[in-house]
């Protein structure tokens, strides 16, 4: 009877948040700098809402919960290295938004003269990168789904997806950051309470402890599963916040730098407060059943099994907010640039205003599609995440921190370090050993990338496009998209590559 009721009130929450996504929206989805980017006017209370929601995702709710279940305190590295991941963005990039851009692709192809190659690959990158995101929360929110409503895998990963498709689809950025926040409000008030009756059922922090190993109840779950791998896993949670696109698209969809600023420091003092929750969450949950086959069932054991059911829908919409939230914002990244960047690649131009929002819903429905086949490839949620950042967003990451802040990087740098970190990220992965030393392959990932990038640009010649030819060609390339009508682009007005 319970999973009927619990199946029936996903749905409901599904259809409030269509209606309302397509009901908030309904004035900011006309062109295409509305649908992909809000208009870039978002205020802060809306940036926090969905950068909160957006770092609760399927990996720090789901995944850290099942992690403090298998490692105890260990379970808060996740949201220290979010933490710390978002505070650097604020600090180190929020000064981007002046420059209008509209993907990170073309934010890194405009560090290295915006050089048409370093930008195909980077959006290749991205688009790839968002692909695995969203498999990875259809992934963790349909084993949610099955698992409290009694259905099977691949109907719950299908509904999963058609939930926060459809709000995406009918209404866009807007519609995204708008529900995003409404879930931030849900799934923080979902996962508090759940923490707090959670160490009442099993007597305070005292009991919390017990029946875990020393090394699980030790500070950060260090003595458990060694320093090296507790810093790999912060380390490549944080390089993931400064290299994912959906958090670049909170930069350049922001009102201002400093509302952008202001907005990433508090969600980063939020996150840090929330990064102890998971934890307590799944180490209860071992106190009250250490005998669970799969360590990511402990999020929906306790909310099924433990709580009384109206707290147990709560907290089922909690946790699917925090999977869905995150899924959309990705699946809008993603389709920025694929829109913006590898529709160029094809066709060598821009799509016009008059086709940019319907080109982006059709483009929205094959790439959630396309990360529904992902999903069903893998089952454990954060190693599936973690390498998949680790082979991607290294590179990404070491790409924009040089680019950002060491003028004499070049393509060629960028390049090696797209290169370097790939390579090194999957020699790591291939190494049982290896593996097991570093926890993760991030650090050695960034290292490697960092080296290369470093010494391939010094051996090279330095760019002789400035940055403000940079930026000239990218905005007259952008122009197309954003002019109503459609302009057509002669000879003359075609931009220049200088030389």
């Amino acid at each position: 009877m319970n999973s009927q009721i619990f199946l029936v009130t996903f749905v409901l929450y599904i259809i409030a948040m269509i209606a309302f996504g397509w009901w908030v929206s309904r004035h900011k989805r006309g062109s295409g700098d509305d649908f992909l980017l809000g208009g870039r006017s978002v205020p802060l209370f809306l940036t926090v809402g969905t950068t909160v929601a957006t770092m609760v995702g399927t990996g720090s709710s789901m995944g850290a919960v099942g992690f403090g279940y298998a490692n105890g305190w260990a379970g808060a590295l996740y949201g220290l290295g979010g933490a710390a991941g978002i505070l650097l963005l604020a600090v180190c990039f929020a000064p981007v938004r002046k420059l209008r851009f509209m993907t990170m692709s073309e934010e890194l192809a405009y560090y290295v003269g915006a050089n048409r190659l370093v930008r195909n690959v980077v959006a290749l990158l991205i688009y790839i990168a968002c692909i695995g995101w969203l498999g990875a929360h259809i992934l963790g929110g349909g084993l949610y789904l099955s698992w409290m409503a009694g259905i099977d895998l691949t109907t719950a990963r299908i509904l999963v997806a058609l939930g926060f498709g459809i709000y995406c689809v009918v209404g866009g950025y807007f519609a995204v950051i708008w529900t995003d926040t409404i879930q931030a409000v849900v799934l923080f008030a979902g996962f508090i309470l759940m923490a707090i009756l959670a160490l009442v059922e099993v007597g305070g922090f005292s009991g919390l402890t017990a029946g875990m190993d020393a090394g699980a109840t030790s500070f950060l779950g260090i003595g458990q599963i060694g320093a090296l791998p507790a810093l790999s896993l912060a380390a490549v949670i944080a390089i993931g916040v400064l290299a994912t696109p959906s958090f670049r698209q909170r930069i350049y969809s922001g009102k201002s730098v400093g509302s952008v600023r202001r907005s990433f420091l508090i969600t980063g003092v939020l996150y840090l407060g929330f990064s102890i929750i998971p934890a307590i969450i799944g180490m209860a949950t071992h106190a009250l059943n250490p005998g669970l086959e799969n360590s990511n069932f402990a999020f929906p054991f306790l909310a099924t099994e433990i709580m009384p059911l109206g707290l147990g829908l709560l907290l089922l919409v909690a946790g699917l907010s925090a999977t869905m939230s995150s899924a959309s914002s990705d699946a809008i990244a993603g389709v920025s640039t694929l829109i913006r960047d590898l529709y160029v690649l094809a066709t060598g131009r821009t799509p016009s205003a008059r086709n940019v929002v319907r080109f982006s819903r059709i483009a929205l429905v094959a790439t959630i599609g396309l990360a529904l086949l992902f999903a069903l490839a893998s089952d454990n949620v954060i190693t599936y995440i973690t390498r998949m950042i680790s082979t991607i967003l290294s590179g990404l990451f070491v790409s924009a921190m040089l680019g950002r802040f060491w003028p004499r990087y070049n393509w060629q740098g960028a390049i090696a370090t797209l290169i370097c970190a790939s390579v090194t990220s999957l020699t790591i992965i291939a190494n049982s050993d290896w593996t097991a030393f570093w926890g993760n392959p991030s650090i050695p990932a960034v290292l490697v990338a960092l080296v290369a990038g470093v010494i391939v640009s010094l051996a090279t010649p330095a760019s002789r496009v400035t940055s403000a030819q940079a930026l000239a060609i990218l905005d007259q390339e952008r122009k197309r998209m954003e002019q109503v009508p459609e302009p057509t682009l002669t000879n003359a007005e075609a931009p220049a590559a200088p030389h």
